[in-house]
């Protein structure tokens, strides 16, 4: 029987700390690049506590908030942990002091030390959580392995008088029309001849009631988001001249990604499950190692990686057709049944061995984009630190 180690490592990232920086500053960088809309929706993600407006110099990461953590924050003087699992999130009604997760939370407000959390945000950004995973186990040519859709948008196309068209498409910008990821006022125009004849009670801009108009008109394109239909209507409606303006909105088909869970590539080098087996219980360090299906001689080339609790994906992987995939807490039934259907070798690393490289992402995210010190908690916290050898 072993048991082990848990003595406390910690690894350093080292920057040169600019006193400018504050628990916002972090927590702002990291909400930019772990984007909280990613979560899920019964996910807790972000600033746990602290003061947004304190300094930061030193940070350290970590997959779980443990005592052993704090530990290690407080004696190391850490003004923010950033931690993959949420402290809350299920169940908690009561932070007291004589609690569990109560009294972690008073150490770390007695110590002045922030937390922030990045969980399934985390594991569905590029990069993200299975992109350290597959990075370490030389897993290249990556894309999600269960694509998040991209939330469709509108597309709205409106005629209006060339020497109007700016007034018109300020006043949709202002309404939250054309944004795209990370850049605003986006449009799209060129100009033609419209063409109209006004009759009855019409009031027209340009022309007379009764004769047919030709006007230099631009055509003006933008996108914006479904739930802005109302509001860019009303701002087009109030700062286009025309009494009936001309537009056409153009409902976008749903497409996936670059973003969500999983990773799906191929090795360098085509390698036996045997050789990819051993790499990975090597890389991973495990606390209690790690298993896999299939026959050692097997080759493999195409793998798919999922940090953390993997299975849900057994299906998806098996419809990908690839030779191997690796993730963590494996069950029987699902494994049984996804080999019973021809599904690929599977690897079982754990949960906490195949989320702890996205400690050393956010580590060097840190130490480079804010130039703090930064320390990874490389002590394993998976709770099963007991094992039997057979």
């Amino acid at each position: 029987m072993t048991h082990k180690d848990e003595s406390t490592t910690v690894t350093s990232v080292t920057g040169t700390s600019d006193a400018g920086i504050s628990v916002g500053s972090v927590a702002d960088l990291l909400d930019r690049v772990y984007p909280p809309r990613l979560a899920e929706a019964w996910d807790s993600v972000g600033l746990v506590c602290g003061d947004r407006t304190e300094a930061v110099a030193r940070a350290l990461i970590c997959v779980d908030v443990t005592d052993a953590v704090v530990d290690a924050a407080v004696a190391g003087d850490v003004d923010i942990i950033v931690a993959h699992h949420p402290l809350l999130l299920r169940g908690v009604d009561s932070v007291a002091a004589d609690t569990a997760k109560g009294s972690v939370l008073h150490r770390l407000i007695r110590a002045r030390t922030a937390l922030f959390t990045a969980h399934t945000n985390a594991d569905s950004a590029r990069p993200g959580v299975s992109d350290a995973l597959a990075d370490v186990l030389g897993v290249v040519d990556t894309s999600p392995l269960q694509p998040a859709p991209l939330a469709p948008m509108d597309k709205w196309i409106v005629m209006v008088p060339e020497g109007s068209a700016e007034q018109v498409s300020e006043a949709m910008f202002a309404a939250g029309a054309g944004a795209i990821g990370e850049y605003r006022d986006c449009a799209w125009s060129v100009v033609g001849v419209g063409q109209f004849e006004a009759r009855g009670a019409a009031n027209p801009t340009i022309g007379s009631l009764g004769e047919r108009t030709h006007v230099d008109e631009a055509r003006v394109e933008m996108v914006a988001a479904r739930g802005l239909r109302r509001s860019v209507l009303a701002a087009l409606r109030a700062a286009h001249p025309y009494e009936e303006p001309a537009f056409d909105i153009l409902a976008e088909e749903a497409i996936d990604s670059d973003t969500g869970l999983g990773r799906v590539g191929r090795l360098a080098s085509p390698s036996t499950v045997g050789e990819f087996v051993t790499r990975a219980a090597g890389t991973l360090r495990s606390p209690w190692g790690v298993r896999a299906t299939g026959e050692r001689s097997r080759v493999v080339e195409t793998v798919a990686v999922c940090g953390g609790a993997g299975d849900s994906l057994l299906d998806t992987v098996r419809g990908l057709g690839v030779d191997l995939y690796l993730t963590g807490d494996l069950r029987h039934h699902p494994v049984d049944e996804a080999l019973r259907a021809g599904g690929p070798v599977l690897v079982d690393a754990g949960h906490w061995a195949t989320e702890f490289p996205w400690c050393t992402q956010v580590a060097e995210l840190l130490a480079n984009r804010l130039a703090l010190d930064v320390e990874v908690f490389a002590t394993p916290t998976d709770p099963f630190t007991l094992h039997a050898d057979c």
